[in-house]
């Protein structure tokens, strides 16, 4: 699920092209209040969580399970054609590659309809969860009067230091608790 959730909060990692536009429309004498929240600490924290994330693996390695199937079907087809290819007929051996051609075309298909189907899953599963988050951070935004809210999960690299009192993530917890 973290890709989901990495797509989901790349918005923070855009955050720094922003800072720059209210600084300089209040002035420099003007304080832009930043936050920060590690959202993907307080959505592993959430009801049903846990379930979403099981269901998910659940299906993401059935996916995996039938496209390793499928894979090592058609590269034993591919042996058993390097192996038989001296023997075969110039005609016999063209319309093999044709077939292993179209195999590979179909597994290439097939993959791309799981990895379709598996996102799918994801958002099904963890769209209500953020919403209900990215609602919450939203309104602490707006009650605190933040300019911009960091998600450190997604930046946890790129943050070396930050001002304790700036992180909401306590905040976001206590009011997803209130509202249950």
């Amino acid at each position: 699920m973290s890709r989901l959730v990495r797509i989901f909060w790349i918005g923070g990692l855009v955050g720094s092209f922003v800072i720059a536009t209210p600084v300089a429309a209040q002035g420099p004498t003007s304080p832009v209040k930043i936050g920060y929240v590690n959202a993907r600490l307080v959505l592993q924290g959430m009801p049903g969580y846990s379930q979403a994330e099981s269901l998910f693996v659940a299906e993401r390695d059935a996916a995996q399970n039938e496209l390793d199937r499928l894979r090592a079907g058609f590269d034993s087809s591919v042996t058993a054609f390097e192996g038989q290819q001296s023997i075969l007929s110039p005609s016999s051996r063209a319309a093999k590659r044709q077939e292993l051609a179209q195999r590979q075309k179909a597994l290439e298909d097939r993959a791309q309809q799981l990895s379709d189907q598996v996102s799918r899953k994801e958002q099904e599963l963890l769209n209500p969860m953020q919403q209900r988050l990215t609602a919450v951070i939203d309104g602490l935004r707006a009650e605190g009067n933040f300019a911009i809210i960091f998600d450190v999960g997604l930046l946890a690299g790129a943050v070396i230091s930050a001002d304790p009192s700036l992180d909401i993530t306590q905040r976001v917890v206590e009011r997803l608790r209130q509202s249950n």
